[in-house]
């Protein structure tokens, strides 16, 4: 790592705490299954971190008890000296699901502007706004599209813009890209760096994807399941900003390498 990004390291301050979390679920014997042991994990403001497991690992159960989706049965998350709860109602979260969740009725100029809608954005502003973030992912040309006119992979992209466009301290992403091609995915991979470039957001990604964490994050948090317990935090030392090519370099396989090595309990 250069000696200017261990300085950046060093500059910025711990955003989002989480102590000692624990998640247990009742099963349909009414069994208490562990989703959760003890993850304790510090994020950076301004972090790309990513959260990489198999299923049943506890990642998406992870990132919705950062999001104030689910309450952890123990121990404690807290953002910037809040509570989830306080960060959420402050809409200082930006969600992005597997599927974009795009309403069909709503052009896509629209479908960006609803949550500045709800949150009382004057029409001029959110109209800025949305006419902004379209043209941060390449959408400028369809913002009067339907959502059923566009690739998979452009209605993600809607997505994105619709989480950035609220101007969210913190990015949560579950598996955005996971149904899309790999020509998508990685043509995405670089839209998404470059808007987080641009906006200096802190990101958690989760994915089962080793390559696709390895080439996104600044850290890959290794999950292991029965019960989810955090394995491993590797850092990732490539430097930015990332290219494709990078994926050929001996430092991207070794560090493939070291993070599937990292995971406990079978095989990613």
């Amino acid at each position: 790592m250069s000696e200017m990004i261990k300085e950046r390291e060093v500059e910025r301050e711990v955003e989002i705490k989480i102590d000692d979390v624990c998640m247990s679920f009742k099963d349909n014997n009414s069994n208490d299954v562990q989703a959760l042991n003890r993850i304790n994990l510090a994020i950076k403001k301004g972090e790309f971190i990513a959260l990489l497991g198999p299923s049943g690992c506890g990642k998406t159960t992870l990132l919705r008890t950062i999001a104030d989706l689910l309450e952890p049965t123990s121990g404690k998350v807290r953002i910037s000296g809040m509570t989830p709860k306080e960060i959420r109602l402050q809409q200082k979260f930006g969600i992005v699901f597997q599927n974009p969740v795009l309403f069909e009725w709503r052009t896509v100029k629209k479908n960006v502007e609803l949550p500045l809608e709800i949150m009382y954005w004057s029409k001029v502003e959110r109209k800025k706004q949305a006419d902004r973030m379209l043209e941060l992912v390449g959408l400028t040309k369809f913002a009067d599209h339907y959502p059923k006119q566009l690739s998979g992979g452009m209605q993600q992209r809607v997505g994105i813009a619709r989480a950035f466009g609220i101007k969210p301290n913190i990015l949560l992403m579950d598996e955005p890209f996971s149904a899309l091609d790999e020509f998508t995915k990685e043509k995405l991979h670089d839209d998404l760096l470059k808007i987080w470039r641009e906006t200096n957001k802190t990101v958690i990604f989760v994915t089962h994807n080793i390559q696709e964490a390895v080439y996104l994050s600044d850290k890959v948090c290794v999950l292991s399941p029965h019960p989810g317990r955090l394995s491993a935090v590797v850092e990732i030392d490539l430097p930015r900003p990332r290219t494709i090519g990078m994926k050929d370099s001996i430092q991207f396989t070794e560090l493939v390498a070291k993070v599937r090595n990292s995971f406990e309990g079978g095989s990613l």
